[in-house]
């Protein structure tokens, strides 16, 4: 056997494997998976129904809430105490920041009217004339 005809056969049998390989994935899949029913929309959502449904649905996620109230306000709660004691823990280093941002801001802003007010010296000037005058 030459080095060609091995590569050859090489490839064929890893295909076949990776044929093999993905059929018993997709044949698990499918046993995993659980089977769904079948929903008419058109019985479940017409004019007659469609209001119960609504209710119902809406009787079933009050209970899902319900049931998991407390849980709900403790994590919310949780959420609000690691917040604070962040914003705590870190006040100096927000302080800082807003200082060197503002101050960072306020050269930008005082930079770009200066630029403006070279590049429209002209116009500036002349408005400035017109209202003087009037």
């Amino acid at each position: 056997m030459n080095l060609e005809e091995l590569k050859k056969l090489r490839e064929k049998n890893f295909l076949e494997h990776k044929k093999k390989k993905k059929e018993y994935y997709l044949k698990n899949k499918e046993s995993k998976k659980p089977s769904r029913k079948e929903i008419d929309y058109s019985k479940e959502l017409n004019s007659i129904n469609f209001a119960d449904k609504i209710k119902e649905i809406a009787k079933v996620q009050k209970a899902h809430v319900d049931d998991r109230r407390e849980l709900i306000v403790k994590k919310i709660n949780e959420y609000k105490k690691r917040k604070k004691e962040y914003y705590s823990e870190n006040k100096q280093k927000r302080l800082e920041y807003d200082k060197e941002y503002r101050e960072k801001k306020k050269e930008e802003l005082k930079k770009y009217r200066r630029d403006y007010y070279q590049k429209n010296k002209e116009k500036i000037l002349a408005k400035q004339k017109e209202k003087r005058k009037s």
